[in-house]
């Protein structure tokens, strides 16, 4: 959420970047909410002004009742009377005019940073880097659901009668190979002085609307029946609630933390779940990075977030690349985005395995989450990374690791934690 004094001062510089992000059908919201701001400072100063001469005519009046001056006394009583009544006129006023232009300020998209390409959606991404030479060997690779059920590592079927589409029961040394791919990247990011944290896997709505916007929401969360409560789609939900409505002294900045939970996605209007895939499903497994630090510190570490997410796919030999996500494929909260995509020899192109992204203090602004450093308050930047989620991490590992007799490699870092096994045969 924008800062409102900024969008009073720099009204052209916000719708700008309304039409940047390609999202036209806003442009009216941004002097609407300043006639409504001007609306709601308006009431607030009349009633500034009433309360003052409230104060002072009931000093008024008790001198009046001492001087014996019972009738001024009495027509001061009615003066306040009315202005009473006024008051709560202007109470009301304010309040109704402060949560329409809190709706309205939910709704219009952060400032994205200068260096985000322009484009409409994720087509017009810009790659940035390589890392590891993609590579199609000449055997044939098959579906990655077809490889999992050869080593008897995964039901479909018998998830789709207990849950339906979107869920699956993982087996044997393929569900081994999952629990392995988490507790590596746990340790991996341990090591690179994070915090392991396992939050809760429910949030309050207000934590919901805190962290993602109107849209996020609707498509994303699984609201529970009857409860103030919704199921995390991502760990970073609950680890930046966490800070809600706190003040960090300066010095313990930054928090560097790496996450575990379950994620759970309605997936509405995406791209739809697969029948006999684990692309895009329901519920999956993922261990997150996050970090809340001082405001000149997110550039920097950006950089450092999806540089992990790289530097652990490469440990295990799985080729992937870095995409700059365009202006019309950032979520209104997000200032500027890296998607990390995995090699598939099988489909011979990338896809997508996680994202980096930067919000500044667009959550710190909802959540309130401020810092208390030399020169008074301000609000942190808050930031957020795929460590790595199994189900896509699962297809390319299988793939990249597939050998030509059947068996898949183990790579050297994950075999501590498959047993010292070299391969599943």
């Amino acid at each position: 959420m924008l800062d409102l004094k900024f969008v009073r001062e720099n009204p052209d510089i916000v719708k700008q970047n309304i039409k940047n992000k390609f999202q036209d059908e806003k442009l009216p919201l941004v002097d609407e909410v300043i006639d409504l701001d001007a609306q709601r400072r308006a009431a607030q100063q009349e009633a500034d002004r009433l309360r003052a001469e409230k104060n002072k005519i009931s000093k008024q009046i008790g001198a009046l009742m001492a001087q014996g001056k019972k009738e001024e006394a009495e027509e001061a009583k009615k003066k306040v009377a009315a202005d009473a009544a006024r008051l709560e006129e202007l109470s009301v006023l304010e309040k109704e005019l402060g949560e329409k232009v809190t709706k309205i300020m939910m709704v219009i998209p952060n400032i994205i940073d200068p260096s985000v390409p322009i484009g409409k959606d994720d087509s017009e991404n810009v790659e940035v880097q390589r890392y590891g030479e993609p590579v199609v060997p000449d055997f044939e690779i098959p579906y990655h659901t077809e490889i999992m059920e050869r080593f008897h590592g995964i039901d479909l079927d018998a998830a789709h009668k207990v849950a339906g589409n979107g869920f699956y029961y993982l087996m044997g040394d393929i569900a081994r190979l999952h629990s392995a791919v988490i507790a590596y990247a746990r340790d991996f990011m341990i090591n690179r002085g994070f915090t392991y944290c396992v939050p809760p896997f429910m949030i309050r709505s207000n934590v919901v609307t805190g962290v993602m916007s109107f849209a996020e929401m609707d498509a994303m969360m699984y609201k529970i029946e009857g409860e103030d409560l919704y199921l995390i789609g991502t760990s970073e939900h609950s680890m930046i609630g966490k800070f809600i409505d706190t003040i960090i002294p300066e010095a313990e900045l930054p928090y560097t933390l790496t996450s575990y939970s379950p994620c759970f996605r309605k997936e509405k209007g995406a791209h739809g779940i697969e029948e006999r895939g684990v692309y895009r499903i329901h519920q999956f497994e993922k261990q997150e990075m996050i970090v809340v630090c001082k405001p000149e510190e997110s550039p920097m570490w950006f950089d450092r977030l999806w540089q992990n997410t790289v530097d652990l796919f490469r440990s295990m030999d799985i080729p992937v690349r870095t995409l700059e996500c365009c202006s019309g494929d950032l979520a209104d909260l997000k200032v500027k985005s890296v998607d990390v995509e995995a090699w598939s020899p099988r489909q011979k192109k990338y896809f997508e395995v996680g994202s980096c992204s930067n919000l500044s203090d667009a959550q710190a602004r909802r959540l309130k989450i401020r810092v208390d450093g030399e020169n008074g308050k301000y609000f942190a930047h808050t930031l957020n990374n795929t460590v790595v989620a199994p189900p896509r991490m699962l297809i390319a590992f299988l793939e990249n690791n597939l050998q030509a007799d059947g068996s898949v490699r183990i790579p050297e870092v994950l075999r501590p934690y498959m047993g010292g096994m070299t391969e599943i045969r």
